[in-house]
């Protein structure tokens, strides 16, 4: 156990033993084991967006083994996915990687201003597949966020009880915001605070832009005077937002982009904004597997400081 990690676990003063190994595990795998940094590959954007928009465009990834190997081979310190991705191979791969079950899902057949998801998985499912973690999803602005929270309150009780570490993606949607508003740095911020709030082990947020959504909010990041014009200081305001860094908080890799090079500028950005890592899904698993380690040694490599 490094020192990092102690200093990590300790900010979980409150959570039994059972939790704290849980936690322990996703530090201590993989290629960033034991540095406090994470890199978490996500896979439930087949049901989030349907199988031809997350697998058409490299078809080995229809097969939930694929992900299993791709996870295992680039390093990662977990992997995440839906209920029936994890029993389709989870037995194959028993032990070989910290799994999160993801316990909420959302699709877009119905894809509403004011978005909920439906729960799709629970506790006892993650202890039978032998996870690490449980996932939830809150969309902070909706018009149905108390029912999630709500929600999640309850399953993170469940989940603590049965020595499971607990994962929030926290992604801001609503009729209210606007679709800069999503990603505004106040909203961002905001939405990181809610899910430490709740409980949260580990905080998954998009990256926050410089916008500025909140007019009450904005008189007082200039009033302030909040640095927030580079994207590592808008990250270090998240994590500042998270108990003054005191909870793990990591960010999403977002849509397939082109442009590697602005990819793992901004993970340079999370790294030196104070970040934990990324969790980094569809940039990833949409590449053939040859191209996809290539690219996820690459996001380790800048974690771990081998790559300036």
């Amino acid at each position: 156990m490094t020192n990092r990690v102690r200093e990590i676990l300790s900010w979980y003063g409150t959570d039994n033993a059972g939790v704290k190994t849980n936690l322990a595990r996703i530090l201590n795998h993989g290629t960033l084991k034991g540095t406090g940094k994470c890199l978490i590959l996500p896979v439930d954007q087949g049901f989030e967006h349907g199988p031809a928009r997350s697998f058409a465009v490299n078809p080995p990834g229809y097969d939930p083994r694929y992900h299993f190997e791709l996870a295992i081979e680039a390093g990662c310190n977990a992997y995440a996915a839906p209920l029936g991705a994890l029993e389709a191979a989870a037995g194959d791969f028993a032990g070989d990687i910290p799994l999160i079950l993801k316990l909420n899902n959302h699709d877009v057949l119905n894809d509403d201003k004011d978005p909920i998801s439906a729960v799709t998985g629970s506790v006892r499912d993650a202890l039978r597949l032998g996870c690490a973690a449980v996932g939830y999803t809150i969309y902070p602005g909706s018009s149905h966020c108390k029912i999630m929270y709500e929600q999640l309150r309850a399953i993170a009780e469940e989940a603590k009880d049965a020595s499971l570490a607990v994962v929030v993606w926290s992604y801001p949607r609503g009729s209210q915001l606007s679709k800069d508003g999503e990603t505004a740095m106040d909203v961002v911020a905001y939405a990181a605070q809610i899910a430490a709030q709740l409980g949260a082990h580990i905080i998954k947020v998009k990256l926050p832009t410089e916008h500025l959504e909140q007019a009450a909010a904005k008189k007082v990041y200039e009033a302030q005077q909040i640095p927030i014009k580079t994207l590592a200081e808008r990250v270090r305001h998240v994590v500042q937002s998270s108990f003054n860094g005191r909870r793990i908080v990591i960010f999403s890799g977002g849509a397939t982009k082109e442009d590697d090079k602005a990819i793992f500028e901004e993970v340079r950005a999370i790294r030196d904004g104070g970040g934990f890592g990324s969790i980094m899904g569809r940039n990833s698993f949409q590449r053939k597997k040859a191209d996809a380690l290539q690219f996820l040694k690459t996001i380790t490599g800048i974690y771990a400081g081998t790559i300036p």
